[in-house]
């Protein structure tokens, strides 16, 4: 981790914490004080992850985070004075990876930043592997309705429909899938 984004409406605060990432071994820690100030520094600076308050003026955090997680993959974790059931539904929904409470301790925040980036490489992990998935069934989807095709045309079963595509995907060097487009675009 490099830089970080906080953001808190108390000065203090943000100086304290500011204080502990710096000791943690940032090199850069980006400050702001309302959730508004946080997706535009965001979105301009792209930080390695973000802390965020979740009671500010002109976007609470929450939907601050919501608006920075559009476009950026980072981790971020909410510091919040009080944890209730419906902030962390919220929080969740939006794929917050920590909360901190109020006051802030130092020895908190270490553990806390390590299961942020954990649970965020976790999901965006998880994000890559069921779009591959998609594609996948996509993939087939339109592979199975070529075999179709040339089932019914040629009047072959599935097994030679399906040999006759894996041979000209050989021959041509291409896909499976490029062949059955090719089918596909054949029969309109």
């Amino acid at each position: 981790m490099k830089t970080i984004l906080i953001c808190d409406d108390e000065p203090v605060i943000r100086m304290n914490l500011k204080a502990m990432l710096l000791d943690l071994g940032f090199d850069e820690v980006l400050e702001c004080g309302d959730g508004k100030s946080a997706v535009e520094m965001a979105l301009a600076s792209f930080p390695d992850m973000a802390v965020l308050d979740v009671a500010m003026p002109k976007m609470d955090g929450i939907t601050a985070a919501t608006e920075i997680r559009k476009k950026l993959k980072i981790p971020i974790m909410l510091l919040t004075n009080c944890y209730d059931a419906q902030t962390a539904k919220r929080a969740a929904e939006c794929g917050i990876a920590a909360f901190l409470t109020k006051p802030l301790r130092e020895q908190d925040l270490l553990p806390a930043i390590e299961m942020a980036v954990a649970h965020s490489d976790e999901v965006e992990g998880l994000k890559e592997k069921i779009e591959d998935l998609r594609e996948v069934i996509e993939n087939r989807k339109i592979i199975e309705k070529a075999k179709g095709v040339l089932m019914e045309k040629e009047h072959l079963s599935e097994a030679d429909a399906y040999r006759a595509m894996q041979k000209v995907a050989m021959d041509r060097r291409k896909s499976l899938r490029q062949v059955a487009d090719g089918i596909l675009k054949n029969t309109k």
